[in-house]
């Protein structure tokens, strides 16, 4: 859906008295889980920034309408199936022909479609269910679970326990019996429930990204969990748990599928080969986390906060309710990071680059190829002097968001370039600074401010202690938003902002009025031309 308005109309709101001129593009929704199998969902309605901005008064033109489909469909009913077989239970079921049958042939192939089981493990996992709901309760009110528990007799509470292992076995036991996949010629189909079925359909061709992921515990017993990116969906589906080798042979399948090869030959195509282009050694990671002001700023508080609150209340669990939060924070911000980015590992290939960290549990996660929005390039104050930089960016339906915790500025804008083609990252010198007037707005800060704009991507700096470059591809931008306030207008300033389909906005601060109006119009037509021009989203393509 394509929401425009006509061009060269200016609203002016009597509250808080600030311009905006828009440019939208095509704005993208993801569509909810559809409840019956077969029936296509509905794309919502236009929203995101573009929305907000068109309250205020905005001036829109089209530049062109995207449209996203959903990737799961969903089908629940109240029957209670009754489950025989053994671990791989056969059935065939009627799946269309690829290409030509969606495309109205009406020819149908019988294909042989094989349900499997996770592996057999997985009861242990969920077992633990029904124990840590009593666990939470207990945690929520200490008190009346200490006073059940006085009342309780030595036999009592060797029946309960007589009564709650065996429950709580046969709802794992029960929770894996009842839940099979399978893979078919046009999605992974996922059947769930014992009283309640609910089967998931997954279209191969929606799907994002694949990443398994290894918990301590589960690398100990050999599985690991299979996560993935559907468009359409806002969590992941997965399959937990598989045991190693077939996890990752399931995601090479899927990939292979997604890439658009057969059936037949999908499995034979195995894991696509890697190209490793990088690799952040311990130490590095370890010396750049004792730079970062986040650890310091936590652990100061940390130390600091709790010994005042003593001296002013006295009082114990006041103490404890503080400090133990800023204790975790300061923990996750230093030990908790190093855990897990531990090993960071950047490698190339067909299906996109692939990431491996984590010291405990182990991660294996995938960015896909053309689904990046925007890339973000932060340089912190103390990281300077050696050069480091740190990378992140915006996948459009996954939640992948850190490519290099930390690397070389070299070496990390040659990355940037494979996962943006044809990009080249600006140096600062190339950046233009807003003009000096800019300094009555915002005082000493506009000069961390910046832009620059070339043939393939937009790219806006922010920041004067810790320095953020993000770049936005012209085929990413959804839209343009010019934005000026009261006090702008005064002094000859205005913002411009594009807007990505992840629900990211980047903006370039405090421009000259003039130059803002003229990069309001040449960034639409940059962006009709980008997306024109655009490589296909297409796995291994």
């Amino acid at each position: 859906m394509t929401t425009a308005a006509a061009a060269g109309v200016t609203k002016t709101t009597g509250t808080t008295d600030t311009r905006t001129t828009e440019t939208t593009g095509p704005t993208t929704e993801p569509a909810g889980t559809a409840e019956h199998a077969g029936t296509p969902a509905e794309p919502a309605g236009t929203a995101g920034p573009a929305g907000t901005a068109a309250e205020t008064g905005t001036t829109t033109v089209e530049t062109g309408t995207t449209t996203v489909e959903t990737g799961t469909t969903t089908v629940e009913t109240g029957t209670t199936a009754a489950e025989t077989g053994t671990t791989a239970v056969e059935t065939r079921s009627t799946e269309p022909a690829g290409t030509a049958a969606r495309a109205g042939e009406g020819s149908e192939a019988v294909v042989e479609v094989v349900e499997r089981r996770l592996h057999p493990v997985t009861p242990l996992r969920r077992a633990w269910a029904p124990v840590a709901v009593l666990f939470g309760w207990a945690v929520h009110d200490p008190d009346g679970a200490q006073r059940h528990l006085s009342r309780l007799t030595t036999t009592t509470l060797l029946i309960g326990l007589a009564v709650i292992v065996p429950a709580a076995a046969l709802y794992g036991f029960c929770s894996w019996w009842f839940t099979h996949f399978a893979v078919t010629e046009s999605e992974l189909r996922i059947r769930t429930g014992l009283v309640f079925r609910r089967t998931a359909h997954i279209r191969l061709e929606r799907i994002q990204a694949i990443d398994v992921t290894q918990p301590l515990l589960a690398r100990v017993a050999g599985v690991a969990k299979l996560k993935l990116d559907v468009i359409g969906t806002d969590k992941k589906d997965e399959l937990a748990f598989l045991g190693a080798d077939e996890a990752r042979a399931l995601r090479a399948e899927l990939l292979a599928r997604a890439a658009g090869f057969a059936p037949g030959t999908a499995h034979e195509v195995g894991e696509a080969p890697s190209r490793q282009l990088l690799r952040v050694p311990p130490g590095v990671l370890a010396v750049s986390l004792v730079l970062s002001g986040a650890t310091w700023g936590s652990l100061a508080a940390a130390l600091v906060v709790p010994p005042l609150l003593w001296l002013a209340t006295q009082s114990v669990w006041t103490l404890l309710a503080v400090a133990l939060p800023l204790l975790g924070a300061a923990g996750a911000s230093s030990v908790g990071r190093f855990v897990a980015e531990y090993d960071w590992t950047v490698a190339e290939s067909p299906d996109g680059l692939r990431i491996d960290h984590g010291l405990l549990d182990r991660a294996h996660e995938t960015v896909p190829p053309g689904r990046v929005q925007s890339v973000r390039i932060v340089e912190p104050l103390l990281w300077r002097r050696r050069g480091w930089v740190r990378v992140e960016l915006d996948v459009s339906g996954s939640a992948n968001s850190l490519l290099i915790p930390v690397a070389p500025r070299e070496l990390a804008e040659a990355v940037v370039a494979r996962v943006l083609p044809g990009v080249t990252v600006p140096q600062h010198a190339a950046l233009s600074p807003s003009p000096r007037r800019a300094r009555w707005c915002v005082p000493l800060w506009w000069r961390g401010y910046g832009l620059a704009v070339t043939d393939t991507v937009f790219v806006a700096r922010s920041g004067l202690l810790c320095r953020t470059l993000s770049l936005v591809p012209h085929a990413k931008v959804q839209s343009v938003r010019m934005t000026q306030g009261p006090w702008e207008r005064a002094r000859g300033v205005a913002d411009v902002s594009v807007d990505t389909g992840a629900d990211q906005t980047v903006r370039a601060r405090l421009r000259d009025a003039a130059e803002a109006r003229d990069l309001l119009a040449a960034q639409a037509e940059r962006s009709r031309t980008g997306r024109r021009d655009a490589r296909p989203d297409r796995w291994m393509a």
